[in-house]
């Protein structure tokens, strides 16, 4: 089957206008039900992230980070997804999942901490404020696994296919196309399907694995790959914030309830580089580049909200918020300071250990043997 014979689901075209696909027929009674406060929080989330997004871009070519993975153009996904998604439910993201982090209550700040070098992980994921979202993995597709094997737990534990969507949970495993042709991500979907365990793996198909493009990563489109593990998947238009929320909603209210994984391919674009370390014009033209911005997930949305009416004192209000927030990022990315020795012998074990005893007093021995007793 060909991308152009494969359904897909859209809400909104590339212009705003409310013209659903066939394939988007059966979502429409969860799109009628959103509120207006829940068309302008999607439209709010994505430009704030946009925002962050381009700060921490911006920081990292001044020398302030290592490294910084945009993720420009992929708000719409990212957003609609994760406001699908229950409190309970737990998060297991790839390394560009700004805005389901943030959504989830992870501060931004962390993220940097971690591109910047000073903290092994970022956040703690048991902390209830940062919404069960585990750690950003830059090994790709090894979150699968990691996601799979929670949900498999939940499983065994009753804590999903109980009946009361309340206290059901489910996982969420975000990854790239690259990543889909990991055999830890193939690994990950046998044993989801085997065990029916409650997963929802989202692919986000942005076109570009670096410089390999999807076309020759697969010559079938993505969603199959998962469908031929006896997954039901859905293929969508990841640049529609309204078609992604109903879907990943739909998606996860099936695995919750016990019906076993589902998969989501959402179809969208890398606006940016693949990580700042990265020229995208040394493997892609800018007629593709230009073409895709046309479809721009943001601009796409304010073009419904205004023909829905509305007041432009509305957006005036999200764009202010927006550079707060980028403002706010680089005040206190700049505050961030180095971490002592100390932290090297931190969560090396999961308990004390009297290894890391004696490798920390070996340390301030060896410290205060030089003059004025540091090394």
């Amino acid at each position: 089957m060909t991308s152009s014979e494969t359904p897909l689901v859209r809400v909104l075209e590339a212009d705003g206008s409310f013209a659903p696909s066939a394939a988007a027929e059966r979502y429409l009674p969860l799109i009628d039900a959103l509120t207006d406060a829940d068309l302008e929080q999607f439209y709010r989330d994505m430009v704030v992230i946009r925002s962050i997004d381009t700060q921490a871009t911006n920081l990292q070519r001044q020398g302030q980070l290592a490294l910084w993975p945009p993720s420009r153009g992929q708000e719409a996904a990212q957003v609609g997804s994760a406001r699908a998604a229950r409190s309970q439910d737990t998060i297991f993201p790839s390394y560009r999942e700004h805005a389901v982090t943030r959504i989830r209550g992870v501060d931004p700040v962390d993220i940097i901490k971690l591109m910047r070098g000073v903290s092994h992980g970022g956040w703690d994921p048991t902390d209830p404020k940062n919404g069960n979202t585990r750690l950003y993995t830059l090994v790709l597709g090894s979150q699968t696994l990691h996601a799979t094997g929670y949900a498999m737990g939940l499983s065994f534990d009753g804590r999903s296919g109980t009946g009361d969507p309340e206290r059901d949970e489910a996982v969420v495993v975000y990854y790239g196309d690259g990543a889909s042709s990991q055999g830890d991500v193939h690994e990950a979907m046998v044993f989801a399907a085997s065990y029916q365990a409650p997963t929802v793996f989202f692919l986000q198909n942005n076109h570009w694995a670096i410089s390999v493009p999807v076309a020759t990563q697969s010559r079938v489109p993505l969603v199959e790959r998962s469908a031929g593990y006896g997954i039901p998947s859905v293929r969508v238009d990841g640049n529609d914030v309204l078609a992604s929320y109903a879907v990943s909603r739909v998606a996860l209210d099936e695995a919750r309830s016990g019906q076993g994984p589902r998969a989501i391919e959402a179809v969208t674009y890398r606006l940016g580089a693949h990580t700042t370390s990265d020229d995208p014009t040394k493997y892609r033209g800018s007629d593709e580049e230009q073409e895709w911005a046309q479809r721009d997930p943001i601009p796409r949305m304010r073009a419904y909200l205004e023909g829905r009416g509305a007041a432009a004192s509305f957006f005036a209000d999200v764009e202010a918020e927006a550079a707060d927030a980028a403002e706010d990022l680089r005040v206190r990315t700049l505050e961030l300071q180095p971490p002592t020795a100390e932290t090297m012998f931190t969560h090396v074990y999961s308990e004390p250990h009297p290894l890391m005893d004696q490798q920390r007093e070996w340390l301030q021995r060896y410290e205060a043997s030089f003059e004025g007793g540091q090394a």
